[in-house]
């Protein structure tokens, strides 16, 4: 287990998959990501118990708060590659009540520090909707920087929406703070 101030991250088990398959079946926990077709509980309690386990390419974490000890998202560095020395990152909370708390925030931190010590990544990507402020403060309050933007990429609410590429290398990650 990861531990952060708010938050500690552990692998993901069966037993979560109802929680993912609850959080994915919400509008407004998926309304900014990039998700599929909507999925029954079977299909998701079958790719939960057939994931294949945690390597350097991929390591997908359930995030758990450390006060009440409830689950409430899933963050994730993928498609890294040591000759590299980069992933990218995918982070949501599914528990409404835990936005805008610091537990997304504490979660990246932990999971990028995680990258950096252990993995020895030299840098963190991720794609973020315009539109998702919220996510984008919590990126820059641990110290991701905006690189780019790829215009009208992303279509929700009928409408095209931009994405904003953002990184961050691992001397640039901050220090957390209540």
């Amino acid at each position: 287990m990861l531990t952060g101030q708010r938050v500690r991250l552990r692998a993901m088990e069966p037993a979560d998959a109802e929680s993912l398959w609850r959080w994915n079946g919400d509008p407004d926990v998926i309304r900014w990501l990039d998700t599929e077709h909507p999925e029954s509980l079977a299909h998701t309690l079958r790719r939960a118990a057939e994931r294949e386990r945690n390597s350097y390419e991929q390591v997908l974490l359930m995030i758990e708060t450390i006060a009440e000890g409830r689950l409430i998202g899933v963050v994730c560095l993928r498609d890294a590659r040591p000759e590299h020395g980069r992933a990218e990152l995918d982070v949501y909370l599914g528990e409404k009540e835990f936005w805008g708390r610091g537990h997304g925030t504490d979660a990246v931190r932990v999971i990028c520090r995680y990258g950096f010590d252990q993995m020895r990544l030299h840098s963190v990507a991720l794609w973020v909707a315009a539109g998702n402020t919220r996510a984008i403060r919590a990126f820059e309050k641990v110290g991701f920087v905006r690189d780019g933007r790829h215009r009208e990429a992303f279509r929700r609410d009928g409408a095209w929406h931009d994405l904003i590429l953002m990184s961050l290398l691992e001397h640039e990650i901050r220090p957390g703070g209540r």
